[in-house]
């Protein structure tokens, strides 16, 4: 059996330091906060319409998160785009975010040359590249980060960014308070499931265990969807392995008529409910009442209850609570868990086809 409490073993599976990427999320939020606070936007594009945040990938995860924690209050619409086009709705009303870490998403920078020519509001959130290059030549806002790292492991940058640049356009309510408490909340976690924490005393490296032969599927509702999604891509990306997310009240009318097939399936999927005491209170019913559908299927499944007093920290403990799980599965695997290789080989293709 892997030991995972050998950090010898972790270091020598994970060479290039995803563990401590995992563990400076706190930092990463701190830092994002300066940023956004030093910088100056436009003060006509507080009069936007909507907001369109441009990404893919860990690039665009930041905006689902913000999208999901804000659209019951800011005054604006959101929405987030994973495609090389735009919606028709897109004018010269319209805030355009391109948020790409590599500045060099082709989508990204596609549907940001299509916003460029409708006349929308554009600004930029990246650490280089031509996305930079293009804002800096047309006297565009852009806001840079230097961090060295994947994509998904600078999330606490494009995460914060998005969420400040909002703040700061007065199209949400100032969040710096919560997001205190969420920074404070994961450095906290960090000494309950870091990498120094023993396996018996550790609920991270528990659940990766129980995981380890499965198929992690990943409940989640309200402030939690989002992050359901991010716990499916982490064990993607960090664990490469199969995964899924669905949302409630949402699966409810479609996923759980899919229990019976393939039966062969109930011996290997595992059903990840992330619980809180903050979801409408028909939700926390929908949650119980699926974990016994499932039980009565028996198909494995079990209930992570989030902490936090915010909708926002509640987020940020399971985004940092699911990286923490997704590199220790990396890790029992025998695998390093940074590289996405697939992903590398896919865009290479992708370079030189027409």
């Amino acid at each position: 059996m892997v030991d995972l409490d050998d950090i010898a073993y972790l270091k020598s599976v994970d060479p290039d330091g995803m563990a401590a990427r995992v563990s400076e999320l706190p930092a990463q939020c701190r830092k994002a906060r300066s940023l956004v606070e030093a910088c100056s936007l436009p003060i006509e594009y507080r009069l936007v319409d909507e907001v369109v945040i441009l990404g893919l990938g860990g690039s665009a995860i930041g905006g689902d998160l913000v999208r999901n924690l804000v659209q019951d209050s800011c005054s604006v619409p959101i929405l987030v785009n994973r495609d090389y086009g735009l919606p028709a709705f897109v004018d010269d009303h319209t805030l355009v975010i391109a948020s790409s870490y590599s500045g060099e998403t082709e989508e990204t920078l596609a549907a940001f040359a299509e916003a460029l020519e409708r006349g929308a509001w554009p600004l930029a959130v990246t650490t280089g590249g031509r996305l930079a290059q293009i804002c800096q030549k047309q006297g565009l806002p852009l806001i840079t980060f230097d961090y060295e790292s994947q994509p998904r492991a600078a999330l606490g940058f494009s995460f914060v960014l998005i969420l400040g640049i909002l703040r700061e356009l007065d199209l949400i309510r100032d969040m710096w308070e919560q997001l205190e408490e969420a920074i404070v909340l994961t450095e906290r976690l960090q000494s309950q499931i870091g990498v120094q924490v023993p396996d018996e005393e550790n609920a991270a490296k528990q659940l990766a265990r129980r995981l380890e032969e499965r198929l992690p599927v990943v409940y989640g509702a309200g402030h939690l969807s989002e992050v359901a999604r991010r716990w499916k891509c982490q064990f993607n990306e960090n664990s490469k392995g199969w995964a899924f997310w669905e949302v409630l009240p949402e699966l409810n009318h479609n996923a759980v008529a899919g229990y019976e097939f393939p039966i062969t399936l109930r011996e290997v999927a595992r059903v990840l409910m992330l619980s809180s005491d903050l979801y409408h209170p028909r939700h926390r019913v929908r949650l119980q009442v699926t974990g016994e559908i499932l039980e009565e299927k028996g198909i494995a499944h079990e209930f992570i209850q989030v902490e936090g007093e915010s909708r926002l920290s509640q987020a940020l403990w399971a985004i940092h609570f699911g990286d923490y799980v997704s590199y220790y599965l990396a890790a029992l695997r025998g695998i390093d868990p940074t590289p996405v290789r697939t992903i590398d080989y896919l865009k290479e293709r992708l370079a030189g086809a027409s």
